[in-house]
Formats: structure tokens, C-alpha cells, sequence
């Protein structure tokens, strides 16, 4: 692992992800010539009261800090309302960022508590075009996302996923905390096959306040989603170092080998970096 991602820059891969933590949200997506960072978390381990009441409990630092990123041309941001998608310093991180695209009531909040970070609400299917440094655009989509089972949305709260498309760069999907197998269905059938997946998994469960109720993708439907996707590549992202995630990363690797994807999954690993 090196101290800086942007050390690390390469032109020759057509797609860079850089995983920032052991098994939380936080990767660097490297995509013709942009920089982009997903739901930033660096805080250290420690305990979070969620909006619900829940006690959320993190196990693990992250692989890389806000110094040592170097440049970046925004964030994605899935959602602001959970401390394990936006925690104490991944909020002060976004006041230094160019651009965050998020949620529309997420990009409200955000601006309201702090007017220095740049935040822009994207309802689902809308699109954002971020400038590449060669000439060429990047388009930013935010598509539908689900935390937890249908009915639930007012509770959980409002979640995006997002997928990046330009015509001579490969495709990237950001699940988000998405639960919804019919929403990736529905990602899929507009943008499929996609060639890189960024799934968040980890089948997460706050009992206390949910009841058995999974939050997230479970490795099963991980995988399941990877294949409804068509995606060539698949990266993994928070499935462990939380305490409420029912499954870890080992669980998610015995799913994509039963389901025959096992060669199509990164093993992800705290702090690696994927040429794709």
C-alpha cells in the first residue's frame, strides 16, 4: 500500500479503484482522468448514534486519509443521513471537494450545515456532466437505490446509487446501500451490460430497530446483481468493519464462486488497488 493514491496514478488502465477501507463505502474511482470518491469514512474506530437510535459500532480504520488522496474532482455520495457513509471527517473532507452529488435532500442538509460544501441533489435518472482533463465529458447518473425492503423508505431515508458512462470509457456502476434486486433490473436494462460494479454488500442488520430486515445486499444477491448486470468486473465495498454487518467479504467470495462469478469478483483486500 502506498501513502498516496495519486502516487500511484497510472494513464494506461482504462479504469482505477482504489479501496480506501477494509470494508466500509470508501473507494477512489480513477475514470478518464477524473478522480472520484464514494461515501467518504476516515474516522477512526468508534461508536455512532444513527438518526434511528441505533448504536453503530466501526472496527476499523481506514487504509488511506484525506491527505494522502491527492486531487479529487468530486465525490458520490449515496447518502448523507448513516455515520458509516458520511462520518465526522468525511464530512469535513467534502468542504474541499469541487463538486458532491448526491440526494436531493442530502445535497439540502449538507448545504445547510455547512456553505462551503458544493453539493448538487440528483433525483433518479438525472444526469451531471463533469469536464474531463483530456476534453471529454464523463456523465454522472444517479439511479433509484433501496435501503431495506419496500416500505421502509421512510425510515432508512432516501439513498442514489449512481453508473458513469462516456463513449470511450468503460462503465461504471455505484450501487450505494442498495437492497432492491428490481432496481438493479432496472439499471440494468438502460445501461447493461455494465463492465465494472461497485456493489455494497455486507447484508446489513440493525435489529434493534429493523428487526431481521437486511439493509443492504446480502452475498447471494451480490452476486445475483453482478450477473443481472452483465459487469465484467465486480468490486465489493462495506462488508465489514462495522459491526452490523451480518456478512463479511469471506461470505461474499463463497456467493460469487457457488454462482460460477467467482472470476469476475476483485478480491478486495484493505487498501488495494484495481486496474480494470
Amino acid at each position: 500500500m502506498t501513502n498516496s493514491a495519486e502516487a500511484t496514478s497510472s494513464a494506461g488502465a482504462a479504469a482505477r479503484i482504489h479501496v480506501l477501507s477494509t470494508g466500509g463505502p470508501t473507494a477512489l474511482i480513477e475514470l478518464g482522468g477524473l478522480r472520484l470518491v464514494t461515501d467518504p469514512t476516515f474516522d477512526e474506530p468508534q461508536d455512532y448514534v444513527s438518526p434511528s437510535g441505533a448504536v453503530l459500532t466501526k472496527t476499523e480504520p481506514a487504509a488511506l486519509g484525506p491527505d494522502g488522496l491527492g486531487r479529487v474532482d468530486a465525490v458520490l455520495l449515496s447518502h448523507d443521513q448513516h455515520p458509516d457513509n458520511l462520518d465526522r471527517s468525511g464530512r469535513a473532507f467534502l468542504a474541499g471537494v469541487p463538486v458532491v452529488l448526491t440526494t436531493p435532500v442530502g445535497a439540502e442538509r449538507l448545504a445547510g450545515q455547512n456553505e462551503a460544501v458544493r453539493a448538487e441533489g440528483l433525483a433518479p435518472w438525472a444526469r451531471r456532466e463533469l469536464p474531463r482533463p483530456d476534453g471529454g465529458v464523463l456523465t454522472v447518473t444517479a439511479v433509484p437505490a433501496l435501503h431495506g425492503p419496500e416500505g421502509f423508505e421512510e425510515r432508512t431515508g432516501p439513498v442514489t446509487g449512481f453508473v458513469l458512462t462516456a463513449e470511450d470509457l468503460p462503465s461504471v456502476y455505484v450501487s450505494g446501500d442498495n437492497a432492491s434486486l428490481e432496481h438493479v433490473r432496472e439499471i440494468a436494462a438502460r445501461f447493461g451490460p455494465v463492465e465494472t460494479a461497485v456493489l455494497f454488500a455486507g447484508a446489513a442488520c440493525v435489529p434493534d430497530v429493523y428487526g431481521d430486515a437486511l439493509l443492504t445486499l446480502d452475498g447471494a444477491q451480490a452476486a445475483e446483481a453482478a450477473r443481472i448486470l452483465g459487469s465484467r468486473h465486480t468490486v465489493v465495498l462495506h462488508c465489514d468493519s462495522w459491526a452490523h454487518f451480518s456478512e463479511d467479504f469471506a461470505a461474499v467470495e463463497t456467493a460469487f464462486d457457488k454462482a460460477g462469478l467467482g472470476v469476475s469478483l476483485s478480491r478486495t483486500r484493505h487498501g488495494r488497488l484495481y486496474e480494470l
